[in-house]
């Protein structure tokens, strides 16, 4: 089975019930919305975000000014060593609830900002 892959931006329509609604299609499960479009995302664990789990991101960093990470139900601050890598890659970091990260994801992307988002499901 290919990895989950929309090759273009676009806003999430809707998030819940394990998954994300966007461009008239639903993924079920985590997602990254990246330059490069919107990705599945399968983090090792989602209570402990590592630098493995932003390697796209990181990958794409020189197209990313502000990247929303969007930790579940809840706030769930990431690791220090992990924030700063990812500014160290020239990226402003804003850790928030997935509810908050998706809203403000849609408000910098019809603003055409250079925004990414790595979501976490919420049931």
């Amino acid at each position: 089975m290919r990895a989950a892959h929309f090759p273009s931006r676009a806003p999430i329509d809707a998030y819940g019930n394990g998954g994300f609604r966007f461009a008239e299609m639903s993924h079920r499960g985590s997602i990254q919305c990246l330059p490069s479009g919107i990705h599945g995302w399968e983090p090792a664990d989602a209570g402990a975000l590592g630098p493995d789990d932003f390697a796209a991101v990181l990958a794409e960093a020189g197209e990313i000014e502000i990247l929303l990470v969007g930790t579940g139900k809840t706030l769930r601050p990431i690791p220090t060593e992990l924030r700063a890598r990812l500014r160290e890659a020239s990226m402003g970091v804003e850790t928030m609830a997935t509810g908050a990260a998706v809203r403000t994801f849609n408000v910098l992307l019809a603003e055409e900002r250079a925004v990414a988002a790595v979501l976490l499901a919420v049931a």
